[in-house]
């Protein structure tokens, strides 16, 4: 009786230890990407984009991480040039979204991209006023008088060379009294009436819903091509691919319809 226990409990001792390899080796197994049951902070994609397109991409986001359980969609949104930058210095990103091709094309040229990026909305310049547009602003040529408060975006970022065409094509200067990190900086000027106008994207103003956009015809010259693309070096490469395609869908053509933008 005394052997018959010793012999049991031998193989109790085994077949923990056995069982404990397997849990060990099942801890140190890669996770395959996307695999259902995944912890949700290793199955995060993190995504760049121009600042114009918060709401739009927070929409798209909601409805890719229904669709993808145990997905985290995060997002780091700023200027196209400073997220650029970001990226040049090596932060760790899945996919960019550019509000222009200039910015965009300086990623792939450095190598930062993998594969070619393909362009999915155009966007366009809107003059925002405060509701009661108290400078009586309805052209760019307003825009030069006197007195007229006008914040601008920096050069360097999209919605800034995207102005300076326009007001090229008018043959107009402007004197801003700020140049603003990006388009949504430049809009809360306005919401808030420390200036009289601001030139930002027509989606701004929809979204806002604080300001009056006015139309002007060296817009269309002035238009904006959003260009995407996973970056080299993604975390999440499949999963990323996968975004790009959900933002080119019919999920996205009816978010950025209905946002103002022109899908293309």
């Amino acid at each position: 009786m005394g052997e018959g226990r010793s012999v049991g409990r031998t193989r109790r001792a085994a077949a923990g230890a056995a069982a404990g390899l397997l849990l060990a080796a099942a801890a140190c197994a890669p996770v395959e990407e996307g695999a259902a049951g995944t912890d949700p902070a290793r199955r995060a994609l993190t995504v760049f984009a121009a600042a114009s397109l918060t709401g739009t991409f927070e929409e798209l986001g909601g409805r890719f991480e229904e669709r993808h359980p145990g997905t985290r969609v995060r997002f780091n949104f700023a200027g196209s040039s400073q997220l650029a930058d970001h990226i040049a210095a090596g932060a760790p990103a899945d996919v960019f979204a550019s509000a222009d091709t200039r910015t965009m094309d300086r990623v792939e040229d450095e190598g930062g991209t993998a594969g070619d990026a393909v362009v999915f909305v155009r966007n366009t310049l809107r003059i925002a006023v405060p509701a009661d547009n108290p400078a009586g602003i309805d052209s760019l040529a307003d825009l030069a008088d006197p007195g007229v408060k006008v914040a601008l975006c920096a050069e360097e970022v999209p919605c800034g060379a995207a102005a300076a065409r326009a007001l090229e094509a008018a043959g107009v200067e402007v004197t801003p009294v700020s140049r603003e990190r990006d388009v949504k900086a430049a809009l809360t000027k306005t919401e808030l009436g420390e200036v009289d106008a601001a030139l930002v994207y027509r989606t701004d103003i929809r979204a806002s819903g604080e300001v009056a956009g006015i139309a002007f015809p060296e817009a269309e010259q002035a238009a904006n091509d959003y260009p995407i693309a996973v970056l080299k070096g993604a975390d999440r490469p499949g999963l990323a691919r996968e975004w790009v395609a959900f933002v080119r869908s019919e999920d996205g053509d009816e978010v950025f319809d209905g946002a103002g933008f022109t899908t293309v």
